[in-house]
């Protein structure tokens, strides 16, 4: 699966097969377990998505809720959006070295944590990463990533 039309997470796991399904309902529990008050759980950009509602803050770039993470089964791997670790590199620092002290390959892009299997991922970092960033520094981090992307 590469993107759904799914209206909801639940319908969004009812399109998968059996055992990615397990591990997807598993990282979602890890996502909203650890996820700061004040995010609200969406089917956006065709995944699951933790985001700032519109109505708390509808002033972003392209009037979509401002996206915090997300995740998706993909067709070889699963990949969790970390874009806490994006707006903050020490989030980005901490994820790596945590793999890298687990003797991990750490397969990350800007924000976007790839991985093949639950055993895979270090759960402990990525909830603290997830844990890390209130609604209302992730809104100020936005506003000062769009304020230097201006000048």
């Amino acid at each position: 699966m590469v993107t759904s039309a799914a209206p909801t997470v639940d319908a969004y796991l009812l399109e998968l097969p059996p055992e990615r399904r397990a591990s997807a309902a598993a990282i979602r529990a890890l996502i909203r377990e650890h996820l700061p008050p004040g995010y609200e759980e969406a089917m956006t950009w065709g995944m699951p998505s933790y985001e700032v509602p519109l109505s708390r803050y509808p002033k972003t770039y392209n009037r979509k809720p401002l996206a915090y993470a997300a995740f998706a089964a993909q067709k070889q791997y699963f990949a969790i959006y970390l874009n806490m670790a994006y707006a903050d590199s020490e989030q980005e620092r901490v994820l790596r070295d945590a793999y890298a002290a687990a003797g991990r390959r750490l397969d990350m892009g800007k924000c976007c944590l790839r991985f093949k299997r639950l055993d895979d991922l270090l759960s402990a970092p990525v909830a603290a990463a997830i844990a890390s960033t209130s609604v209302d520094r992730f809104i100020e981090q936005y506003e000062a990533a769009r304020a230097a992307a201006v000048r």
